[in-house]
């Protein structure tokens, strides 16, 4: 048996997840450790109306990997045992592109919170990189006949599994679309999805602890650090900003810009951190997911608006 699947990302096209020919699709979630998809839930629930296969990746951005793995499982917590997982090694924007352990570290992770073993998307000609993960993970290679090709007839080309047994997934097209051929049946991709044993991921969930406006931490504070090394404090509670502000997907001046929210927007807050200079309040957004906004400057107190 074999299903015939895409990959998308915030810029692609519902059209590529409505087309017809496509059993399963596999969608960015995050990159990095400051990267969330903002299009994600979306273009998920879209797939998973229309009956299709479901899968998620993470695009490595290079830094630590354990923290990279902890920020994609994180931001798609309720997703996991529904869809394969799959991590996107390529070199483009991975400052760790060579690194023969980072892939290894980074599936150990994800195993480590979830119990499930994600499969590992590499070009042919780089899988020795990921060639420790073999015995662990499934193959998902990219190998084009020409970057014209934009047919669902697979090419007649050989594509090695390296390392690995076989491959599990050969990405076959990368210009209109990306068009890949798995050679697994349904039940052979719920299985990878959700796995006997695979588990609710063991991150900490937030628990509500009311204070006012957020300042020096608590000692009795319930607390932790993040992937990035900040530590974050609970506390639920609303602010309202006084002057135009950055809502991101990530808690520095770095991370990705959700949306510039205007003087008057209300924002309700779950956890601060103070850090690099400012205040950030975490917001709890749909499906896990966070926003960020800072709120205060940690250098003068001076705050950016006023807390409820």
């Amino acid at each position: 048996m074999a299903m015939y699947t895409v990959d998308v990302y915030s810029g692609s096209s519902d059209n590529i997840i409505c087309d017809q020919h496509a059993q399963g699709v596999i969608i960015k979630a995050t990159q990095g450790t400051g990267y969330v998809n903002p299009k994600c839930n979306h273009q998920y629930d879209l797939a998973k109306s229309l009956g299709k296969k479901l899968g998620l990746y993470h695009y490595a951005g290079g830094g630590n990997p354990e923290s990279e793995a902890q920020f994609f499982i994180n931001n798609i917590r309720n997703y996991v045992g529904t869809g394969i997982l799959v991590l996107d090694w390529e070199s483009y924007q991975n400052s760790s592109w060579g690194d023969t352990n980072w892939a290894r570290r980074f599936v150990n992770e994800v195993h480590r919170l979830t119990n499930v073993w994600p499969l590992i998307y590499v070009q042919e000609s780089a899988i020795w990189q990921v060639a420790n993960c073999a015995n662990d993970c499934g193959l998902w290679v990219a190998k084009y006949a020409s970057m014209d090709w934009n047919s669902w007839v697979v090419p007649n080309m050989n594509v090695s599994s390296g390392a690995f047994k076989f491959v599990t997934g050969h990405q076959y097209t990368g210009g209109d679309m990306d068009r890949s051929i798995f050679y697994l049946d349904a039940a052979s991709w719920d299985k990878l999805a959700n796995p006997a044993g695979a588990t609710t991921p063991k991150i900490e969930a937030p628990k509500p602890n009311p204070t006012p406006t957020p300042a020096n931490p608590a000692p009795s504070t319930s607390n932790w650090v993040d992937a990035l090394g900040d530590r974050w404090f609970e506390e639920k509670g609303t602010f309202i900003s006084n002057c135009n502000l950055h809502l991101r997907w990530g808690a520095t001046v770095s991370s990705s810009v959700i949306a510039v929210v205007p003087a008057g927007t209300v924002i309700k807050y779950d956890a601060y951190s103070r850090h690099d200079g400012f205040v950030y309040l975490r917001q709890p957004r749909g499906n896990g997911q966070y926003g960020y906004i800072a709120c205060r400057d940690a250098n003068t107190n001076e705050a950016f608006g006023t807390f409820k």
